[in-house]
């Protein structure tokens, strides 16, 4: 394991797909820039990844090789939106191009994305994992030292189920857990403004919550959330889980 590529090093993952957890990775992101602070942010689902459309980039031409090893260490430069450092695989590879790589090559492949990339040395990285915790995230602990994870769950069993295992995964591990936002939890009527709960209550037994996870924040549906331009409703909801990540690193940091 070589320097941090950051001051500090967050992953947001979660044990179950369709959560919105690229959402979240790249609006909180987006509130800590707005908190001054510098950010990079690093779409680790190599073999889906959401990052590039999100920020309206598209790669059309397929890739033609991969070059995971070069006397010469190649650099990648990160596309900046929104004064977000943004790298991803989705940046080197078509749109529609799919990643054939087995998986004992990931932790090459994840190795150049944090360590050969011209980060800048950020304030904060987050790394948008993709859900569980199969091959890619075991190797991740591999190539950087976390300062923590946030945990993404929607309002429903099978998401809180799956997401005390990443739980489980992250305490094996010796990853200290930041927090976990809920997303999708509920929706805001646009006519009369009243929340409407769009999921049955979670089974307290099976929450994430049970465990003593804090809550960062929840988060609304609201389809501008879909893209990084412009502010949507929730802004002040994400500048408040925004807080609440920086305070925990900063007590961790000083502990």
């Amino acid at each position: 394991m070589t320097s941090q590529p950051a001051r500090f090093v967050v992953a947001v993952g979660s044990g179950k797909g369709g959560v919105g957890k690229s959402t979240v990775s790249l609006h909180i992101a987006l509130a800590l820039v707005r908190r001054g602070l510098s950010v990079g942010l690093l779409d680790a689902d190599l073999y889906g990844p959401d990052i590039p459309l999100m920020v309206n980039l598209t790669r059309r031409e397929r890739a033609r090789q991969w070059e995971l090893w070069r006397q010469d260490g190649v650099r990648h430069e990160p596309v900046e939106r929104q004064g977000i450092r943004i790298m991803s695989v989705g940046f080197l590879l078509g749109e529609r191009q799919a990643l054939t790589m087995a998986a004992p090559l990931l932790t090459a492949a994840l190795r150049q994305l944090v360590e050969n990339v011209e980060w800048g040395s950020p304030d904060v990285l987050l790394i948008d994992l993709p859900p569980g915790t199969a091959d890619l995230q075991q190797q991740l602990f591999e190539v950087v030292r976390l300062d923590g994870a946030i945990v993404v769950v929607a309002p429903q069993d099978v998401a809180h189920l799956d997401a005390r295992k990443f739980l489980d995964f992250l305490r094996d591990a010796g990853v200290a857990v930041l927090g976990g936002v809920e997303n999708m939890s509920g929706l805001v009527c646009p006519h009369c403004g009243e929340r409407v709960d769009v999921f049955p209550p979670v089974a307290e037994e099976r929450s994430i919550w049970s465990e003593g996870v804090p809550a960062l924040g929840r988060i609304a549906l609201d389809p501008e959330l879909a893209a990084i331009d412009g502010l949507s409703a929730q802004s002040d909801a994400f500048a408040a889980v925004a807080d609440r990540v920086i305070d925990a690193l900063e007590r961790r940091s000083a502990a």
